[in-house]
Order: structure tokens, then C-alpha cells, then sequence
């Protein structure tokens, strides 16, 4: 070492000597170090073998982060996940159905191939409930009154620009009703109008309750076309805003009331019963509830009503990460649990059920596309996390309606001691076309012919949803 005068510094030997020591354990320390580093790898990768042997069933590849894979399945795959670290292979272990929605959220998790393909491969590998589901089950929240508006205000209560951007054009957030596979998102929802109607076989003049009624597309449908008055109740005050200036500025604010409340709250008689995608909100620790409501407020003598909700074919929750993320407090019934938990208890007759889970798959479609168009929307007002959240929600629910583990039933019922509304399903869609007042023809005689659109056999598209 030069001194800074210009002479000759020498060190210590003592100093010579530590340094040797410092480099010796610099050294063992870095050896060290690059064991860890490879016994983390190691770890890594047997973790990822591991779930690489789990959805090797499904075609999908899982690759690490450096492009490694241990996938031997069929080619071309079906798509791939892309892992960026060993907490995420474990979570997927340990907690699919939670830990597969955190990380594409938050992009430690990534989908090639496209997204709705591959979860839908994933996902039937578990058709059936889990253990860990039977558990989270048994332990959800209930939803009282104030529960119940904060998991709605949750979801919908995004902005009502952020929905007019993709839905329909008169925001119907539920499933559509496919008679054709060429028709339109728009005509498919006013279908389904038409086709909640029909199964109620609405009359001028009748008092309907509507309980969840979202953005008021139904409502103002039913007091338009078919020249019924209607309380619509909901708890999402955005929708009920929007849905109140709509009424006026089309002139049915005096036939349709819109109340900011609680199904629970709902008082008087009524003639019919409508919940359009409401009751997977109840909680099944609330379905009692419902039960007091249909028994208290609707017309023992000619009363009926329609469920329309997503449902299981076996008990088993939301899934894990849409009940955090999406719709916190959500649980899709069984028709089993309708039954027994719902509409026996009120005494109530089951009427009709009809399953369109392949209608949902095909609305969900739709709206996947139509929000991939504004992503860029999204991303900007709301973040990417957001984006990606919603993307998955929007390809996941898909998939669930795809492979069957989620349904949609529409449930028609009565009062048990009641005729029911109609003598056959033919005669349900009988007054199925309003006339050019907006009311059924009297006779229904212009569509009770058996080749009725409605009637007829449906065509065999319904294999792909998209």
C-alpha cells in the first residue's frame, strides 16, 4: 500500500493475519450461501414436479420462471401456468382453489394458451368438494342486514359506467337466454325477460315484488310488456339511482317502485315472487328468512314465483378466492337446499325447473370479450390488479358453467294448496309476445302454435359456449 505522502505504509502482520481469517470465512459464507441457494431450488422444483403430477390430467404444462418443465403429457398441451416462485407452487399445493386466483391477481401466476381454457381443464379435476371446502362451509359468516349491503356495495357498487362498458345495453348482469347461438348479448337478455315473464304468466294489472333487482331492466320490462305494477327491492344504492332515473325518463316511475332495502324487509301481498340472481347472496344461514318473506307476502290462492340463481348439483361453497375477491358471502344452493330450505318451509310447490348453465356459459362469453375490449379502461382507472382479478372471475365463471361445477336454475313454485299457473310447459310460453300495446294478446294465439320458435326441439350447438 502507497502512503499518500508518497513513502511506504507497511500493515501488521496481525492485520495481514485477520484479513486472511475475514477472506477464509467470506469464503465459507458464500459457499454456504450457494448451498442454500441450490437446496432452495431443489425444493423448488420437486414442489413443482409435484404439481405438475396433479394437473398433468388436465394437459397443462407448469413451467418455472427459467422456462424449466417437467411436463411429459400429450401435445400441444392445452396451455401453460407459469410459476414465478416456490411460495406460489406451494400455495397451489396447498390451496388451489385460493392461491390460483392471488397469484394470477397479482401476476406471480401466469396463463399461456388462453386463459378460460385452461382453467376449465383445471378445473375438472375437482368436480367434487373438497375437504378443506366442507370446513370453510361450516364456518362462513352470516349475512345479516348490514353484511348483506356491504357485500353488495362490494361488487356493484363499482360505478355504473364501469358495467354500462361492457354489459348489455340495459345492464342485465345475470344470465341470458340463448334460443339461437347467432343472436345478439342484447337480444338474448331481452329473451330472458320474456322468458321470466312467460313462466309467471304475468297479467295486467297484477302486483309483483322483485327481490335483488339490480340495474331495473326487469322491472321496467315487466310493467311495459306486460302492464303489471311492481316494488323492486335492492341494496346496492348505485343501481338503485340509475334504476329510479331510468323509470322516470321512461316513464314508469308511476307502475315501478324502487326501494333501497332488504329482501327481509318486504311487507304487504303480492300476486307473484321474482328473484333474478339474488338468492346466491342470501347465505345458506339465511334461507329461513326467505322462507318467512314467500310465506308472508305472497297470495295464498294465486300466488307464484320464480327463483332464478347458480347452484350446485352437491353442497359446496363459492369458491375460495371469488368469495374474498368477488362476491364476499356468496353461496350457490342446491336445488335440494331450495327445496327443503326455502320453499318447503314457506310452503311452496315446485312448479318447473329448467337448468341453463350452458346459457350462462355462453352470456359469460360474451362478457369476457366485450371486457377485454376496455381493458386498457380498466387497467388505468382501476389498476391491474384489478384487471386481472376480473378477468379471472370473468374466464373462471366460464369454465364453472362449462364443466358443471356450477349450474343455473330458473324455479318456478306455488302455494302447495294452489293449482299451478299453467296445465303444461306448452301453455307457459302461450302469451310469450307482447302485442303492439305492450300487453299479451288476449288469447295468446299468435305463438301457441307447437311450431312456436319457443317450442321447438333446440338445435344441438350447444356443445361450445363460445
Amino acid at each position: 500500500m502507497t502512503d499518500p505522502s508518497g513513502g511506504s505504509q507497511t500493515r501488521p502482520a496481525a492485520d495481514t493475519a485477520a484479513d486472511g481469517s475475514g477472506l477464509r470465512r467470506q469464503a465459507a459464507l458464500s459457499s454456504l450461501a450457494m448451498a442454500h441457494t441450490l437446496r432452495i431450488g431443489t425444493v423448488h422444483r420437486w414442489l413443482a414436479a409435484l404439481l405438475q403430477s396433479r394437473i398433468a390430467p388436465a394437459a397443462v404444462r407448469l413451467e418455472l420462471a427459467d422456462g424449466s418443465s417437467t411436463y411429459d403429457g400429450p401435445e400441444p398441451a392445452v396451455g401453460a401456468l407459469v410459476v414465478r416462485d416456490a411460495r406460489m407452487v406451494l400455495g397451489l399445493l396447498v390451496n388451489p382453489h385460493l392461491h390460483f386466483g392471488e397469484g394470477y391477481m397479482t401476476g406471480r401466476l401466469d396463463v399461456r394458451g388462453g386463459l378460460e381454457p385452461v382453467v376449465e381443464a383445471i378445473s375438472r379435476l375437482s368436480l367434487l368438494p373438497s375437504w378443506r371446502e366442507r370446513v370453510a362451509a361450516r364456518l362462513s359468516a352470516a349475512n345479516d342486514q348490514t353484511r348483506a349491503r356491504r357485500n353488495v356495495q362490494h361488487h356493484y357498487d363499482l360505478g355504473n359506467d364501469f358495467y354500462q362498458s361492457w354489459l348489455d345495453d340495459q345492464l342485465v348482469y345475470t344470465c341470458a337466454y340463448f334460443e339461437h347461438p347467432d343472436v345478439s348479448l342484447e337480444e338474448a337478455q331481452r329473451a330472458k325477460l320474456d322468458l321470466v315473464c312467460c313462466k309467471l304468466r304475468l297479467r295486467p294489472g297484477e302486483i309483483v315484488v322483485e327481490a335483488g333487482c339490480g340495474w331495473g331492466a326487469l322491472a321496467l320490462h315487466m310493467a311495459r310488456s306486460y302492464g303489471v305494477r311492481v316494488k323492486a327491492f335492492n341494496v346496492s344504492r348505485e343501481q338503485i339511482a340509475y334504476a329510479r332515473e331510468r323509470a322516470a325518463r321512461e316513464g314508469l316511475a308511476s307502475q315501478v317502485e324502487f326501494i333501497d332495502d332488504d329482501y327481509r324487509n318486504v311487507a304487504g301481498e303480492f300476486d307473484a315472487f321474482v328473484s333474478v340472481g339474488m338468492l346466491e347472496h342470501v347465505g345458506s344461514r339465511h334461507f329461513g328468512s326467505l322462507a318467512k318473506v314467500l310465506s308472508r307476502i305472497l297470495h295464498r290462492a294465486r300466488g307464484r314465483g320464480l327463483l332464478h340463481f347458480i347452484g350446485r348439483d352437491v353442497p359446496r361453497p363459492l369458491n375460495a378466492w371469488v368469495g374474498r375477491r368477488i362476491f364476499p358471502g356468496a353461496y350457490p344452493p342446491t336445488l335440494a337446499e331450495v327445496a327443503t330450505k326455502v320453499l318447503g318451509p314457506a310452503r311452496m310447490s315446485v312448479v318447473d325447473v329448467e337448468n341453463l348453465r350452458l346459457h350462462y356459459a355462453r352470456t359469460l362469453a360474451h362478457w369476457a370479450d366485450r371486457f377485454s375490449a376496455i381493458e386498457d379502461q380498466v387497467r388505468v382507472r382501476y389498476g391491474e390488479e384489478f384487471r386481472r382479478a376480473w378477468e379471472l372471475y370473468l374466464a373462471g365463471s366460464e369454465a364453472a358453467f362449462a364443466t358443471g361445477t356450477l349450474q343455473l336454475f330458473q324455479v318456478v313454485f306455488s302455494p302447495s294448496e294452489t293449482a299451478p299457473p299453467y296445465w303444461t310447459r306448452a301453455e307457459m310460453f302461450a302469451r310469450s309476445t307482447p302485442d303492439h300495446n305492450g300487453y299479451d294478446a288476449p288469447d295468446g294465439s299468435r305463438d301457441h302454435a307447437p311450431d312456436h320458435p319457443r317450442h321447438r326441439a333446440p338445435e344441438p350447438w350447444f356443445g361450445t359456449t363460445r
